[in-house]
């Protein structure tokens, strides 16, 4: 089963919206090329450090997330987080 690239930007903000106390400031931007696709997590400045986590714990286990799901559709995935 594939899954697509929209598919994916769903799996990042359901899982972000689900992390921090301001869901509704959750928003993504993407640029694709042809084998990469960069996410930028726009999340409200007080909600920063949760999706960051202890020691990057959280945004990591995100980015594992995405690239396992990016490895379907043959893509390699970079994750910001922008406040």
């Amino acid at each position: 089963m594939k899954i697509s690239t929209t598919e994916l930007d769903r799996l990042v903000v359901l899982i972000a919206q689900n992390l921090v106390d301001q869901p509704e400031d959750v928003r993504i931007k993407t640029h694709n090329s042809a084998h990469t696709m960069v996410v930028e997590l726009h999340v409200a400045k007080e909600d920063v450090g949760k999706i960051i986590g202890k020691k990057g714990r959280t945004v990591n286990a995100l980015r594992t997330l995405m690239g396992a799901a990016a490895s379907k559709v043959n893509k390699q995935t970079f994750l910001e987080v922008v406040e």
